[in-house]
């Protein structure tokens, strides 16, 4: 069995949350996870505004209700997945299936590209809508602030996405280091007969080493 896998040693070892918190990735996820609270929670509080004629509210981004709706359920769901993904760190050194592992690294990296350009549309929206808006008594600072952190965001994201793409290299390389060619591998108990055998298949340990042991010797007189 390999000594590690994608980043992390085998299942057991104790967990040291100092440690964690300190890994590049860890830090990585942590301010993604408040840099969607500030876009969401700032365009939820700050976001829609209402005009003195009494009409319904509107987005403070050049009144687009499809940009403030964008930004919000792309930081939510930013959010959560920093959420998960931060437990899904904390636990991975105890799972000891490599395979699981890499299934766990695979949603990440996808997960975390899929994000990275869904941020950067965000922050291109956001940007370009609130270039366009004239109107008055739209707190400035708020919209700022949400644009700000979009692009924060696609930064954080993107480093994500390299930090995911090294890991799954990385594992990549651990478990070809762990394998076994089981034609080399000496500890097996019954080698193969030839070099040339198929998959699979092990010379009998109750061969007779020649035909002539097998032949029956009449008793000498």
């Amino acid at each position: 069995m390999e000594s590690s896998a994608y980043g992390a040693s085998l299942a057991g070892g104790a967990f040291d949350l100092l440690s964690f918190l300190k890994q590049p990735q860890t830090i990585a996820r942590l301010l993604s996870w408040l840099f969607s609270i500030v876009v969401f929670a700032t365009i939820l509080s700050e976001g829609y505004i209402n005009e003195s004629s009494g009409k319904d509210t509107e987005c403070m981004f050049d009144g687009s209700d499809s940009a403030c709706s964008f930004g919000i359920a792309v930081g939510i769901l930013a959010f959560l997945a920093c959420v998960i993904f931060i437990m899904l760190d904390a636990f991975f050194h105890q799972i000891s299936n490599a395979k699981e592992r890499k299934y766990i690294v695979l949603v990440d990296l996808v997960f975390c590209a899929v994000w990275t350009f869904l941020w950067f549309v965000c922050f291109c929206n956001l940007a370009n809508k609130w270039s366009k808006s004239v109107k008055t008594g739209i707190p400035a600072d708020a919209a700022r602030a949400v644009v700000a952190f979009s692009f924060f965001s696609t930064a954080s994201w993107g480093l994500l996405t390299v930090f995911a793409f090294r890991r799954y290299r990385q594992g990549l390389v651990d478990v070809g280091l762990g394998y076994n060619d089981p034609v080399s591998d000496h500890t097996s108990p019954y080698p193969s007969a030839y070099a040339g055998a198929p998959d699979g298949y092990q010379q009998s340990p109750f061969t007779p080493a020649s035909a002539g042991e097998s032949a029956y010797q009449p008793p000498a007189y």
